[in-house]
């Protein structure tokens, strides 16, 4: 169990503090570092969902288009 207390604590200390390093860095307040952050994740999923209801769409009409017909007299 030490061995991952010590991993978490590595985690904790390096990974939970990079909004504020980075607000520190920009000069910016650490608030604003973090909505940023909120804001960019829900535009990136609505960007993700939109190609995927596309590309639904897309297949779903080459289905309609292309349909595999098993002989020659299905015409």
């Amino acid at each position: 169990m030490n061995v991952l207390s010590d991993i978490r604590y590595f985690f904790e200390k390096h990974g939970y503090a990079v909004s504020s390093r980075l607000a520190e860095r920009l000069g910016m307040k650490t608030k604003n570092v973090r909505l940023f952050f909120i804001y960019a994740t829900f535009a990136t999923f609505g960007i993700w969902f939109f190609v995927y209801l596309t590309l639904a769409f897309w297949l779903r009409l080459k289905d309609l288009i292309y349909t595999k017909r098993t002989s020659v007299f299905d015409l």
